[in-house]
């Protein structure tokens, strides 16, 4: 089969009958969502965690900020690093510097101090961003033309990966950063990384000529502009800093502030700059148009995700009951509920709608998983209320929450991609998914700003805010559903895409 690079490469079968090419690009899969969410599990409860415990010793809503405001960043920055591999260093290359900077920001972290600390969650940000969009696009040209059910079946396999991951990485990471250390729970994130990028290197070696020089190389004038542009947006940060410094009132929330800014502005200017764009047509720019309505519920869904891996965290850490047989539950293994669930309900979701057909329209759908979420924070609510006197409240509480956010995120994840590329014009097809995938950033970006309100807000009317919001906005999709299905789907002719992502998405995150 041909590759980015005009060979060929020849598929030996591998592991269970899979190709060689398959097995490696897994296994890098499923040990990069092993550093992802293995830090996700420990992060918030890291930073609140005092000096001497070996923590950042951050107050609550700063440890809540820098945690959205980091999310947000790592999806921003798979942005620029899909250019990267598209124009400059191929697939193949960009996915091995971006897992070997993972890795390395990691084993920064595992350094007993807030300096490595931030410098790790850089460099960890930066090599995500480099190394997830340009391993899915890998992914993908080992598929010709007419060969898109082999490929929609691949990648359902492939997405188990997230799930995995998701769900053993705070079984580790947690277990050792809470019982032992912090940082070595950081360092177990690393090595599994470090495997990742090792199996990588070794079975690369079975892709041929797939992936190895970029799809479509930038000339020498257009890395010189993005040279340029990059330097720029160095020094406007640096002297932003400089002023901050000289000022005398430079501290950690100026940069986390400043993040979670990005995060919130950047989709909305990609999103206003494809709606302006003079080569859409009419019937183009009012299914984009319509769009926005899908991606701003998708920033709310993804915003209410953000506050279950920071937020109800810190709460299974101070007021839920965690004793079990005699052995003390660590908080950050409530993470691992939620793709639990996934696992369990995703083909059940996927039978349902496959039953239901056109029946049930997207803003249906969309209002369904809205409407999950904000169940799932009205019994936060409630936990909440039960545990204000000081009470340690049953985990219960916590699993019943973190089993609607994930009744939710079946529903909504993969109705918002199907949505992506049924409306996606053909030629602004990436640009379309990528923004679907910055509504993540979004979310998290608005998530680490409103956290702030705990510290104003008891947290049951915190909790009970946050339910009446996707209340409404459910309530909203459904008063709302006939002309938003009929704007979406103005001279729509690609219902066969929005049926394979809806069947891949419902196999992962």
């Amino acid at each position: 089969m041909s590759g980015s690079g005009g060979g060929t490469v020849h598929t030996p079968r591998g592991v269970l009958g899979r190709p060689r090419w398959f097995v490696t690009l897994f296994l890098t899969d499923m040990w990069e969502r092993f550093s992802f969410f293995g830090m996700h599990a420990i992060l918030v409860l890291f930073a609140v965690a005092a000096p001497q415990d070996g923590g950042l010793g951050l107050p609550r809503t700063q440890a809540l900020a820098l945690f959205g405001a980091y999310v947000g960043v790592v999806f921003i920055a798979a942005m620029p690093g899909g250019w990267v591999g598209d124009r400059i260093l191929g697939e193949r290359r960009s996915t091995l510097v971006g897992g070997v900077v993972i890795a390395t920001g990691h084993y920064t972290m595992l350094l007993p101090s807030a300096a490595a600390a931030y410098a790790g969650l850089a460099l960890i940000a930066c090599g995500t961003g480099l190394l997830k969009p340009n391993m899915l696009a890998l992914l993908g040209r080992f598929f010709g033309p007419g060969r898109s059910a082999e490929r929609e079946a691949t990648l359902s396999v492939f997405y188990v990966s997230i799930q995995i991951s998701a769900l053993a990485a705070p079984l580790v990471t947690g277990f050792l950063g809470e019982t032992v250390d912090w940082h070595l729970g950081f360092g177990a994130a690393g090595v599994g990384m470090t495997f990742g990028v090792i199996q990588f290197a070794w079975g690369s070696r079975s892709f041929g000529d797939v992936g190895r020089e970029p799809g479509h190389r930038a000339t020498p004038a257009e890395v010189r502009r993005a040279a340029r542009a990059t330097a720029l947006a160095v020094l406007v940060v640096a002297a932003l800093v400089c002023a901050d410094v000289a000022s005398g009132a430079f501290g950690l929330m100026h940069v986390v502030a400043a993040m979670g800014l990005l995060t919130m502005v950047a989709p909305v200017l990609c999103f206003l700059g494809l709606r302006r764009n003079a080569a859409l047509g009419t019937a183009d720019r009012a299914r984009v148009t319509a769009f926005g309505w899908v991606l701003a519920a998708t920033a709310l869904f993804w915003m209410y995700v953000i506050q279950a891996s920071s937020l109800l965290g810190l709460f299974a850490k101070r007021s839920v009951d965690r004793h079990l047989a005699g052995f003390e539950l660590p908080a950050s293994w409530f993470q691992s509920a939620t793709p639990l669930f996934m696992l369990l309900i995703a083909p059940v979701a996927a039978w349902l709608w496959t039953r239901s057909g056109d029946r049930v329209s997207l803003p249906v759908k969309m209002a369904l998983g809205l409407g999950a979420a904000a169940a799932g924070m009205a019994v936060m609510s409630g936990a909440a209320v039960c545990a204000s006197d000081g009470s340690l409240v049953s985990p219960l509480w916590l699993v019943a929450v973190f089993f609607l956010l994930a009744c939710g995120e079946v529903v909504l994840a993969p109705v918002g991609l199907s949505a992506s590329a049924d409306i996606a014009p053909g030629s602004f097809a990436g640009r379309t998914m990528g923004l679907y995938w910055m509504c993540s950033a979004l979310g998290a970006g608005v998530g680490s700003q409103l956290v702030h309100l705990v510290d104003v807000l008891p947290q049951s009317v915190y909790f009970l805010v946050l339910s009446a919001v996707g209340a409404a906005a459910a309530a909203a999709l459904l008063a709302g559903r006939r002309a938003l299905t009929a704007r979406l789907t103005v001279d729509a002719g690609r219902p066969e895409a929005a049926e394979r992502l809806t069947a891949e998405a419902a196999a992962g995150r």
